[in-house]
């Protein structure tokens, strides 16, 4: 073997480039390198099938030869074993292998020898491509030192989006601030600065209106800031149309709102139904029942005096009556106590040591207040929730001892039970059957409050309720802010 074929040798197994050793009569590929097998896709043994015109069929003939005589670099298009192709450079040598004249043929991916021009315009192409499919205008903006703007680069999405071209608002950049409603304008520029001088992501949505199609538009703008030289700012970043889901927003907000305001209706009809039938029960049932113990006691008078069958019929009947009517005392005062027409500090005080008495869990009530000066349905509405917790104390809480407070201060009334019971868990407040905890949200945020759930210190839940009261010109309450809790020492309610 001669150095130049050991050398050719070496080349075909660690050479990373395409090598191809030809027959200079057919062209038929001789040997081949493993790169070759690698980027041709070809096994070896199939790439020794073919002839260089098979695998670069646009290769011709005459100029092969020309430089291979010359030994100029030759530009050609292999194609690849699943009829994809390539663009590669030859370079073409006459060679001596093993005793054979062969021509050897060495490729060189053309991608490779890419100037920068070509792959800026491969990276114009793709940003191209991107924004033209980008849903909404991709721009840049400039706030400079002298506080003067500048669009720099506008996308082709302007038009469509403020019907406006680019070109119009590359030369009066200001234009843009003058499509914005001008209710709208001051967010636009708070939320400008605040981005400019915490370099913190702009993230803005307001209201344009597009004179091109007389109507108006919602937009969310959401770019990035970076500091320039000079000490102004450039956002990169994207404009886009959430018309739509923006008014799909204010239905379920109105609708929102018109079915709170259909619940409050709903809740208020109700409590004024349950006062009628109270009433109606108390004074038509309650009288009734008094008539007919009166009646029995003026029958049983009359009675022989030794004692017999008529006796012991007129003593039941007449317990009858007595546990009727406190029947009827327990149904009225569940529809609603007459305890509330007192007020709603005798009212919770009241709830209070009933609760004491039929759940046998300790409960006090403070508040900071003699009487409190609000609408009946206000009144109302508090006590149930109130009530609604005192229930759901009872029923889930394990508690030893409950606390009711009510506070008033200058600008709202707080009504906060907490108990040292088992706590409420965040999937119990989600659970989809918990119409308790939706019904108190609901009933306070028909009167403009809120309501809130936490855990109380040690353990348990407080259940807050804050409702804004207006302003008057009374005197504070005792105690000067309200801070000062003390025990309010109201009439105790006896059933009649």
């Amino acid at each position: 073997m001669t150095p130049a074929s050991s050398c050719l040798d070496i080349l075909l197994t660690a050479s990373q480039a395409e090598i191809y050793l030809l027959d200079p009569a057919s062209l038929r590929i001789v040997q081949v390198s493993a790169t070759a097998c690698r980027n041709s896709r070809y096994e070896a043994a199939a790439l020794r099938q073919l002839t260089l015109p098979a695998l670069a069929p646009q290769l011709e003939r005459t100029a092969f030869e020309a430089a291979l005589a010359r030994r100029q670099p030759l530009a050609a298009r292999l194609r690849r074993a699943d009829g994809s192709e390539y663009a590669v450079q030859l370079c073409l040598q006459a060679v001596r292998h093993e005793g054979q004249a062969l021509i050897l043929a060495m490729a060189e991916d053309q991608c490779a020898g890419c100037t920068a021009d070509d792959a800026l315009r491969q990276v114009q192409s793709r940003f191209d491509a991107i924004v033209t499919h980008t849903p909404g205008l991709v721009y840049q903006f400039v706030l400079a030192a002298d506080g003067s703007v500048a669009f720099p680069y506008l996308s082709d999405g302007c038009q469509a989006l403020l019907g406006l071209p680019a070109a119009a608002l590359h030369a009066a950049p200001q234009r843009f601030l003058e499509l914005i409603l001008e209710e709208d304008r001051d967010s636009y520029l708070d939320a400008m600065h605040a981005s400019a001088n915490s370099l913190w992501s702009w993230n803005w949505e307001g209201r344009i209106w597009v004179d091109a199609w007389k109507d108006v538009k919602w937009i969310n703008l959401r770019s990035t800031p970076r500091l320039l030289p000079g000490g102004g700012v450039q956002w990169e970043g994207i404009m886009t149309n959430i018309t739509e889901s923006k008014l799909e927003q204010l239905e379920v907000r109105q609708s929102r709102a018109r079915l709170a305001e259909l619940t409050a209706h709903i809740e208020k009809v109700k409590e004024q139904e349950r006062t009628r039938i109270a009433r109606e029960i108390h004074d038509d049932l309650g009288g009734n029942l008094t008539a007919i113990k009166m009646a029995l006691a003026m029958l049983a008078a009359r009675l022989p005096e030794a004692p017999g069958p008529l006796h012991e019929k007129a003593a039941y009947v007449d317990s009858l009556v007595d546990r009727t009517i406190d029947a009827v005392h327990r149904i009225t005062l569940d529809l609603r106590p007459s305890i509330l027409d007192f007020g709603l500090v005798a009212a919770l005080d009241w709830q209070a040591r009933d609760f004491t008495t039929q759940a046998g869990i300790a409960c006090s009530f403070h508040s900071n207040v003699k009487e409190l000066d609000l609408d009946p349905d206000q009144a109302a509405a508090l006590f149930r929730i109130g009530q609604e917790a005192l229930t759901n104390i009872a029923k889930h809480a394990n508690a030893r001892q409950v606390s009711v407070k009510l506070t008033r201060t200058r600008h709202q009334i707080s009504l906060k039970i907490s108990d040292d019971g088992d706590g409420i868990r965040q999937a119990d407040r989600s659970k989809p059957q918990s119409f308790g905890l939706r019904g108190m949200a609901e009933r306070a945020n028909a009167l403009g409050g809120t309501l809130t759930l936490s855990h109380a210190p040690g353990g348990g839940t407080v259940v807050a309720i804050k409702i804004k009261r207006e302003m008057d010109d009374a005197a504070p309450p005792a105690g000067g802010s309200g801070a000062t809790i003390a025990t309010v020492a109201v009439p105790k309610y006896q059933a009649s």
